[in-house]
């Protein structure tokens, strides 16, 4: 059998690593869209919906549907901004906050047993890497108007690394 190319192998440990943070998720019923809402409220603290549509790097139109199914369930709720009154803010609830905790957990472990099979100095070597592709230049990185990974941001505006761009669904648009 031909070896996989770098590219091949990366995606393929993408995929797989999807997968298990979907089973991750599946006692909470959770997307993975909305567990990565859970997690910019989480970091960020309360925030517009816009910000949180940045930081998710969605449209801000996915952004609202995603914030409406975790406030239908509890987690997060909406209120009138004091610095602005035609706008809102969205910030976890308790129970969003207890929900984004397991799911940390469970993400934890679930990484931990993805590379479980790697010595130290291999996972070292790997988040090397991993961080030096995470803030490199890319060319579709230099689209006027556009921020480049590595620069300076404001906090509102710094995408999450671990995101991309992706539909409320989780599907890349």
């Amino acid at each position: 059998m031909e070896e996989d190319s770098l590219l091949e192998a990366f995606w393929a440990v993408t995929r797989r690593l999807r997968e298990h943070t979907r089973i991750a998720l599946e006692p909470w019923h959770i997307s993975p869209s909305q567990s990565r809402a859970l997690g910019v409220l989480s970091r960020h603290g309360e925030m517009r919906l816009s910000s949180v549509a940045e930081h998710l790097r969605i449209a801000p139109r996915s952004a609202t549907e995603v914030i409406d199914d975790l406030q239908r369930r509890g987690l997060a709720e909406r209120k009138p901004d004091p610095s602005d009154r035609r706008a809102t803010l969205v910030t976890l609830t308790p129970e969003g906050v207890a929900t984004m905790h397991a799911i940390r957990e469970a993400r934890a472990a679930e990484g931990e047993r993805l590379f479980t099979g790697l010595d130290p100095a291999d996972r070292a070597e790997l988040t090397r890497i991993l961080r030096q592709l995470r803030e490199a230049r890319w060319p579709a990185d230099d689209q006027p108007g556009e921020h480049h990974p590595g620069e300076h941001q404001p906090a509102e505006q710094q995408p999450d690394s671990e995101t991309g761009r992706e539909q409320a669904d989780g599907r890349p648009v």
